[in-house]
């Protein structure tokens, strides 16, 4: 997985603070540990008025590299603000971002020809915003990539971003994002796909167990490349298991998860059957039973039958969260009322 670590930018409060009080040391440090869990990139982002924001990217891009010498991802809305931004970096990185807007391909793609080594993440969006479905989203990565062959950018060069949203508000959970990285991937091998995958939790509760089942899910889908916080452990630790295990092949019922064990670090093990069950129900072989009553599906019951299987460190509420999140990012929780409910009634999350 390519790690674009998210934490150096300005529209966090705590890193705005830091941004406008120009506390060297506070984004030096955030740098510094995001490097040290494993970031790919170190994506800085200023977030502040566009007069001063080429002048401020100077300065943090500058602080990043007095510590650490992992790439940047030089992160702006403005094309134009990226094209001066990205003269300050010691070594090629990674273009944040260009989309089918305006003329932003024609600001940075010649940078990108005249600069071979320097990657770009692109936005399936365009001048009638961000698109509602599969089809029209696909419209704009076409147009993206035949502008890039214009300007000879292989397509491994680039990290397509499908554009991830809120879960709450969709009926059929993640399916239409899935029908677009599937596509992409199946048109063409070498290309990334990449996303701020906190997106989709947004106005939802424990944020944190829907973030990692949606970084499971969608790394079957072809999701190589993401936008988060390197410091979540837990994630870092799904995300091991994931490509673990999808290195085997397919998912299969009754996989050999011990012979993936013995090649984890010791302390990723207890996520391990958990990655798995989220990746099984993808592939229907874990299934929760209909409630026909109550027109519900059993997921306590699904939980009960296979609690059994996690390690004895393992954390089984956080388990049991992972069940109605993958239900939910699989289309079967309408605008995720299950889920909901469990965490009202504490069936996962923190205990009031």
């Amino acid at each position: 997985m390519i790690i674009i670590g998210e934490k150096i930018n300005g529209s966090i409060p705590s890193m705005g603070k830091a941004i406008a009080e120009r506390n060297e040391e506070y984004i030096k440090e955030i740098a510094i540990k995001q490097a040290n869990a494993g970031a790919t990139y170190i994506d800085v982002c200023a977030s502040v008025a566009e007069d001063i924001e080429v002048e401020t990217m100077h300065w943090l891009i500058d602080l990043v590299q007095s510590v650490t010498d992992k790439p940047i991802a030089v992160d702006s809305p403005s094309a134009e603000v990226i094209a001066e931004a990205y003269k300050f970096c010691n070594k090629p990185g990674l273009l944040n971002s260009v989309s089918g807007e305006g003329n932003k391909m024609d600001i940075l793609f010649p940078i990108m020809k005249e600069h071979p080594e320097w990657e770009c993440v692109a936005l399936l969006s365009d001048d009638t915003g961000i698109p509602k479905s599969a089809a029209d989203r696909l419209r704009v990565f076409n147009n993206i990539m035949a502008k890039a062959k214009e300007y000879d950018i292989d397509p491994s060069r680039l990290h397509i971003d499908p554009l991830i949203e809120m879960l709450c508000t969709a009926e059929d959970g993640i399916a239409m994002v899935e029908e677009v990285m599937e596509t992409i991937k199946s048109q063409y091998p070498t290309i990334h796909i990449t996303g701020a995958v906190s997106n989709i939790s947004f106005n939802l509760p424990y944020r944190k167990i829907l973030n990692m089942g949606f970084t499971v899910l969608s790394m079957a889908d072809g999701l190589d490349s993401a936008i988060f916080d390197p410091l979540n452990a837990n994630l870092m630790a799904m995300i091991a298991c994931t490509e673990a295990i999808l290195a085997k092949g397919s998912v299969t019922e009754g996989m050999d998860l011990s012979a993936i064990a013995a090649e984890l670090p010791a302390e990723q093990v207890k996520f391990l059957y958990p990655t798995y069950a989220a990746l099984a129900m993808k592939a229907g072989i874990i299934e929760p039973e209909e409630d026909e009553e109550y027109e519900e599906r059993d997921i306590e019951g699904l939980f009960e039958e296979l609690k059994g299987n996690l390690t004895e460190d393992a954390d089984a509420r956080d388990f049991l969260g992972l069940l109605y999140a993958t239900d939910a990012l699989l289309g079967n929780d309408d605008f995720c009322m299950a889920y909901v409910g469990a965490f009202r009634d504490e069936a996962f999350g923190p205990i009031k």
